[in-house]
């Protein structure tokens, strides 16, 4: 006999254990009272919930959320407790085929042929966005790469810099996408700042290569840095510029390969020649459009594992989620034109629930998106991340000429050298920031500067979310070649921008439609110096620091304007940071990376008086390219 809950799941009425990806505990359910069950039965108590899981109708036929009575253990005490439970006779094949794991686990023995035995009632957690850890062997993954570091039976190192720096909803996303591999692929949806890189990294780890890793050219260098820190072992070779002319059968397993868009719609054929172990799309967005070139071309490309990144799965049509499934999932939704006729049709232009429905249905288990909301109790209130971005062309030109011509026309003494040095980091700074601001010419802005680039994509994907986003800039130039681009490219509308030639009214009037405002504007720019204290902006989720302050305390302050008392939500600070640039020494002071006597990093009145005492030699190495 089974007991009946809401939803048409029933409880089997004997003891079961289930493995909870995302809280990372073991829970105790399949009868009324678990927490007196799993006592009688010799198993930790626990502390009571109730459990969304996945249980079967009547019929067999479906699968249907329903919340049912349960108790969860922490993952360590439960594992050491299944390996030396003796069997019951009443206990649920799950509990019994948990133990069975569980002990091989213990004795360092290969689990390989006890992951089929274990049914779905041990994996039937939903996790955050409703999908469920299908996949009895993402389950094990999970446990034995939470507990023991890796897998008992291969070399895997405890201390891999991967897995600990990831948090439980980021090693529930691992091990969802280690599970996608069984079908092909995934998307990997979750909400901006959250940290789907380093999830693909932790993957492109542990297999065996050879990776590919296609994204934006103004994130590349980001995703170096990324592999370096976390995965140092790992082979990375650029395919971009010069390079792309260069083979690709050198490639062993320890590679990951790290190219551009625009080379995979250039080179598609010469991709797609080369057996891929995994495959990912960074800003996955790139593909939404079936017939481009990118999307035809990715679509071509040969892998075991194929995973799109994105944190906006679909922006306006349905077609936009066929063409992301076509490339991680060849055929899950059929051909394009039946796709349009069975579902976007009804469900776009008829409002069909049921066609909603069974699309969910088909797409839920292969698309994983997690918001900030969901996760917050894991996350510190302020995330902080460093997006790197890539000089283009024309600024490394610039750069490199404005650099040479003061260095090499001397920068004086005494208070004419102090001068020159501040022309000479401001310049350098407007390069980073575009190089309309060193050197006008009235041409688009688009294409130029990869800082700009990189947030104009940013801004969109928080701008589509329905959240807001406050971006600080140190001069007036910077803020308003922004508006006028931002405007135009992400909002199509004026963008406002507060500093320091407005009046308290204008200010005031700005501030309250951006905090106060339903219909106010998504985003709000700032002066560093007009606004880096003393405003409540706590509507926003996201600050920008478009480019660097010499004092990292002033940044730490403008990032309070949203991160403040009355703030609900976890809010995600964006520091742009161009590699190779002046803004990356600034970086590496503000890191204690660069063993400079005499830079007082944290005194802004100091700075640039004791970078001129520098001699030329040494600001040359601070400052130049190729230092």
């Amino acid at each position: 006999m089974s007991t009946e809950f809401d939803g048409g799941g029933a409880l089997p009425e004997v003891l079961q254990a289930c493995f909870v990806v995302e809280s990372e505990c073991f829970a105790w359910w399949g009868v009324r009272n678990p927490g007196t069950a799993a006592a009688e039965a010799g198993l930790p108590e626990g502390a009571e919930t109730r459990l969304p899981l996945a249980l079967p109708e009547r019929a067999g036929r479906a699968v249907v959320a329903t919340e049912v009575p349960a108790v969860l253990v922490d993952a360590e005490s439960a594992v050491a407790a299944l390996a030396n439970w003796s069997s019951s006779t009443t206990a649920g094949e799950s509990l019994r085929a948990w133990s069975r794991i569980a002990a091989a686990m213990r004795d360092g023995e290969s689990v390989e042929t006890l992951i089929d035995e274990l049914p779905t009632a041990g994996h039937a957690a939903l996790c955050l966005d409703g999908a469920t850890i299908w996949s009895g062997r993402a389950a094990v993954d999970a446990v034995r790469h939470g507990i023991t570091g890796g897998d008992a039976t291969d070399d895997a190192d405890p201390a891999d810099p991967v897995e600990a720096a990831l948090r439980p909803y980021q090693r529930a996303g691992v091990a969802w996408l280690r599970a996608a591999a069984t079908h092909g692929g995934g998307v990997l949806a979750d909400e901006m700042g959250l940290g789907k890189t380093v999830q693909a990294i932790a993957v492109l780890a542990r297999r065996p290569g050879p990776h590919l890793v296609v994204c934006p050219t103004s994130v590349l260098g980001n995703w170096a840095r990324e592999l370096d820190r976390f995965a140092p072992g790992i082979d990375v070779a650029f395919r971009t510029g010069s390079a792309r002319n260069e083979g690709l059968d050198g490639l062993t397993t320890e590679s990951v390969v790290l190219t551009s868009y625009g080379v995979l719609r250039g080179d598609a054929d010469v991709l797609a020649k080369v057996g891929w172990d995994v495959i990912v799309l960074d800003e996955a967005q790139q593909i939404k459009n079936p017939d481009t070139r990118a999307a035809r071309a990715a679509r071509k490309l040969n892998a075991r594992l194929r995973v799109a990144m994105t944190g906006t799965p679909v922006e306006n049509r349905l077609d936009e989620l066929w063409s992301l499934l076509a490339f991680t999932n060849p055929g899950l939704l059929g051909p394009r034109a039946r796709f349009r006729r069975r579902f976007a049709a009804a469900v776009e232009q008829r409002r069909s629930e049921a066609a909603a429905r069974r699309l969910h249905e088909i797409v839920g288990p292969h698309v994983l998106r997690r918001h900030k909301s969901d996760v917050a109790p894991e996350l510190p209130a302020k995330i902080e991340s460093t997006v790197v971005c890539e000089l283009t062309a024309e600024q490394e030109r610039l750069y490199r000429t404005s650099l040479e011509e003061v260095l090499d026309s001397g920068l004086g003494s005494g208070i004419e050298r102090r001068g020159r040095v501040l022309t000479l980091l401001t310049r350098l700074k407007h390069i980073c920031n575009h190089p309309e601001l060193a050197h006008p010419t009235g041409g688009h802005l688009g294409g130029r500067s990869g800082k700009l680039d990189r947030v104009t994509e940013m801004l969109a994907e928080i701008v589509d979310s329905g959240e807001r986003a406050l971006v600080f800039t140190q001069y007036r130039e910077t803020g308003e070649l922004l508006a006028a681009h931002l405007g135009e490219e992400v909002t199509g509308r004026t963008v406002p921008f507060l500093h320091g030639g407005l009046s308290t009214t204008v200010r005031e009037e700005m501030i309250n439609r951006f905090q106060l405002d339903p219909d106010g504007p998504p985003m709000l720019l700032l002066s560093l110096r007009a606004a880096g204290f003393g405003l409540n902006l706590t509507r926003a989720t996201h600050v920008v620091h478009y480019d660097r302050w010499w004092n990292p305390a002033v940044e730490d302050q403008a990032s309070d304007r949203a991160h403040r008392i009355g703030q609900t939500r976890a809010v995600t600070v964006h520091t742009l940071c161009t590699e190779r640039s002046v803004e990356e020494a600034i970086a590496d002071l503000h890191a204690g990376k660069r063993d400079l006597s005499g830079i007082a990093v944290g005194r802004t009145r100091t700075v640039e008086t004791d970078l001129a005492r520098l001699g030329d030699d040494q600001l040359r190495a601070l400052l130049e390219l190729d230092r």
